[in-house]
């Protein structure tokens, strides 16, 4: 398979032409087309690589990337998750004085503060695991 081949494949895993991929990255009509006929420029394969998330290497040679698949939260992380964000709202809610830009924290504040914990604490879960997991228990991610 070569490198027009492989574009052509992550095109159809991403439901997208590639007329609709050469608009999205900015390239004139037909550039990938030509790719096999030319030397590819450096600039645009990595453009091309990190809109559909893979190495250079990969468009390239083919090559799978010695990755491994990122840390996923489990239900019970999410149920974990849950209770914390649930205590901590019952907590802001309660308190009397609880201020937001000099007025009293209205349900709607509280609501923005409890997602933006909810989302660092779902990255958290999810670097920790990274870290912590050994590697005899990670698997490899398969394209």
């Amino acid at each position: 398979m070569d490198l027009k081949e492989r574009i052509q494949m992550l095109c159809k895993k991403k439901s997208i032409s590639m007329n609709q991929l050469e608009q999205d990255l900015g390239f004139g009509k037909g550039y990938i087309s030509k790719l096999n006929k030319s030397t590819p420029n450096a600039t645009k394969i990595q453009q091309i690589a990190t809109y559909f998330n893979v190495s250079v290497d990969y468009l390239m040679s083919g090559q799978p990337e010695n990755t491994t698949q990122a840390p996923t939260l489990t239900q019970r992380d999410e149920r974990d998750i849950e209770k914390i964000i649930e205590s901590t709202k019952q907590q802001l809610l309660s308190q009397e004085g609880l201020m937001f830009e000099g007025n009293p924290a209205s349900p709607e504040a509280i609501d923005s503060i409890i997602s933006a914990m909810r989302v660092g604490m779902e990255l958290a879960k999810e670097k920790n695991k990274e870290i912590y997991t050994p590697k005899k228990y990670k698997k490899d991610k398969k394209d």
